[in-house]
């Protein structure tokens, strides 16, 4: 992903008026006709045409964002025919709300006497949906949709939050074969423009529209701007990503000032952090609540009562916070009750119980400071300038001597210090009270690592009998535990498990550690294997990886403009302890390799050692040494994961004395 970069919209000295370059409405015989895009011909619908176009003016006396988008999309297949289906978000406030006109469409197709027709979209047939207090959306079908048709529709949004210019994503999972976004922009209002992704623009004007703007007896120029792209190709989620919206390419307003039309009153809007934090500070919602000291420091008195080390206070505070308030599911960096009402509804938002846990450490002399986040769903946030939407979540910052702490008081399972992975997302802001914020990378301090050992004996009547153990630390036991819980005891769970595993019988079961967050979590099975009907066999095959074989490679792509990312680094190992009868040897061991990344980026590697004729140990580890990998890291990452499949495909041959 290539970096955010700034675009002020400014004017130029040129003064001739510019007007917006829709495409002709319509279609070519050559069009109808296509039967695949040649620079993607596995794509099921191809972009031919898309067109948007953006003013802010004077609408039935009252200022306006005035939108109109413009498409023509060929299809193929039928898999294709989903993107004749459109759906508009629209946004309902309080005292007004956005609303869709002048929707138009038109289905263009062969009929079976190879005659051209244009099947016209009935606008009874477009119809709006009300999602939610605040969201809706506008929904209609093309008609006559057909693989081979050649859709096109055309629609104008009209909206009071001028505010809340619209953005333009170039990028679709469908390719494109011109894109082209036009914006009008009165001289009264300032906007910061970013463009994201790894693609360029291939064309991108600006010239100046003279007193394109009328309201209140007030005039102004306008600046448009031209932004254009030829010939997209179509964006392809894969595996280990975070929001899709970080990725593809694709252009966002933020404003950054305005002037008042009737007043001629200025508003900054897009302010520096010091305004963001002097704001923070003072907010009711915010700051107020981390000024709470001394509600929390009666209330937390028998919870530290008789402990001296400032850890020990940690952990029971961290652990009495996740018991006092359950999460209410809201999200956002604002309290919507409060800290004191959190604690006597035990419930609350994501910033109520977070910012109660801030307090309360605060309240036991530990210092802690507020972070501010963006969710891996939510998208990066901006780190050129202060946007608070970017922002949808608060954790804690513990400090203790020279070690820091990530805490997040939301979910019970979490350990202390393990982060959710949703919150590992690029970069946070740092909120103190007394010093101005800062950023800091959300990087999670933990791993996910399991380690399965079994010890098996292959008996005369062909099952495998003996123990498997695994021991859960970081994120896996954190994932682990939350997979038990969902049961309603741990006796649920198992046999849960045995159904799962149709070769597999649970003989006898314990899980270790359940509830005690801070150590790994252990489950140990003493069980047995179907492997083979019996052992009157002259050559048995068997796999080592038993039910844990990988077949599909998560990285598909031929190259990868965006980076993976776990979110944190991995270790995963197994050793398999197995006896065979005596009437067997081995014939074929298991192949013994050892691949790895660049930089010490990772491992795959495989062991394997016989103690006698019939007892051999076979071990793996994969291991993922980073939590995120670039691009150019991306080949070799797919390359492992070819080898780590071509490995674990091969069995081993037990041969009959």
């Amino acid at each position: 992903m290539s970096k955010i970069f700034l675009i002020l919209l400014i004017f130029i000295g040129l003064s001739h008026v510019a007007t917006a370059q829709d495409f002709e409405a319509g279609v070519t015989d050559q069009e109808v006709e296509m039967t695949k895009y040649d620079k993607d011909p596995q794509a099921n619908a191809v972009f031919l045409n898309e067109f948007g176009n953006t003013r802010i003016d004077e609408y039935m006396d009252h200022i306006r964002l005035i939108h109109t988008y413009h498409a023509k999309i060929k299809i193929f297949t039928k898999e294709g025919l989903t993107h004749g289906t459109i759906e508009i978000p629209i946004h309902n406030g309080d005292n007004s709300s956005e609303d869709i006109t002048s929707v138009t469409g038109f289905t263009y197709y062969k009929d079976d006497n190879g005659i051209i027709q244009k099947s016209e979209l009935d606008s009874k047939k477009v119809f709006t949906v009300k999602d939610y207090k605040y969201g809706s959306t506008v929904k209609f079908a093309l008609p006559a949709l057909r693989p081979g048709c050649v859709i096109e529709f055309k629609y104008e949004l009209i909206s009071p939050y001028w505010d809340h210019f619209r953005g333009w994503t170039f990028q679709d999972d469908i390719p494109k074969v011109n894109s082209q976004y036009e914006v009008h922009i009165p001289g009264f209002w300032t906007f910061n423009a970013s463009l994201r992704g790894a693609l360029k623009l291939t064309k991108s004007n600006s010239e100046v529209e003279r007193e394109c703007f009328t309201s209140g007896g007030s005039k102004a120029d306008c600046s448009h701007i031209t932004y254009a792209m030829k010939d997209i190709p179509a964006f392809i989620d894969e595996d280990y990503m975070t929001a899709r919206k970080n990725f593809l390419s694709a252009i966002f307003f933020e404003l950054v000032e305005y002037t008042n039309p009737y007043t001629s009153v200025k508003t900054v809007v897009t302010k520096e952090w010091s305004d963001v934090d002097r704001q923070l500070k003072i907010a009711d919602e915010f700051g107020s609540q981390l000024k709470r000291t001394s509600l929390l420091k009666e209330r937390i008195a028998p919870v530290i009562a008789g402990k001296t080390a400032d850890i020990d206070k940690a952990r029971a505070i961290y652990a009495w916070v996740k018991s006092q308030v359950k999460w209410n599911d809201y999200i956002g960096i604002y309290s919507s009750d409060g800290v004191k009402k959190a604690l006597d509804t035990h419930a609350g938002s994501i910033a109520d119980i977070n910012l109660t846990l801030i307090t309360a450490l605060n309240a036991a002399g530990l210092n802690t400071e507020a972070v501010l986040l963006s969710t891996r769903d939510h998208g990066m946030v901006n780190t050129l300038y202060p946007v608070l939407n970017d922002f949808n979540y608060v954790v804690a910052r513990l400090t203790i001597g020279e070690q820091t702490y990530l805490l997040d008081a939301t979910e019970p399972l979490l350990s202390f210090g393990l982060l959710p992975l949703k919150c590992i997302n690029d970069k946070g802001r740092v909120i103190s009270l007394n010093k101005p914020s800062y950023w800091i990378e959300l990087t999670s301090q933990q791993k996910a690592a399991t380690t399965r050992t079994l010890e098996l004996t292959l008996l005369d009547n062909g099952k495998l009998k003996g123990s498997l153990i695994t021991y859960y630390k970081g994120y896996d036991a954190y994932e682990k535990r939350k997979a038990i819980k969902k049961f309603n005891s741990v006796d649920e769970y198992v046999e849960d498990f045995d159904e799962k595993q149709p070769k597999l019988k649970v003989l006898k079961s314990d899980i270790m550690n359940l509830d005690s967050l801070d150590n790994p979590l252990r489950e140990s099975f003493e069980v047995e294997i179907d492997a083979f009907d019996n052992t009157n066999h002259d050559r048995l095959s068997f796999s080592p990886y038993l039910w844990e074989k990988r077949t599909t490679n998560p990285f598909k792509l031929t190259e990868r403009d965006f980076p993976v990312d776990w979110g944190y680094a991995s270790d995963k190992r197994l050793v398999l302890v197995m006896h065979i009868p005596a009437q067997y040897v081995i014939e074929t061991p298991p192949q013994v390799v050892a691949f790895s990344l660049p930089n010490k980026g990772g491992m795959f590697a495989t062991s394997f050692e016989t103690q006698d004729n019939s007892t051999f140990t076979f071990s793996n580890i994969i291991q993922f040494n980073k939590s995120v990998y670039d691009s150019a890291e991306y080949p070799y990452l797919k390359e492992l994961y070819n080898k780590i499949i071509l490995t674990e495909k091969a069995d081993m041959i037990f041969k009959k004395k």
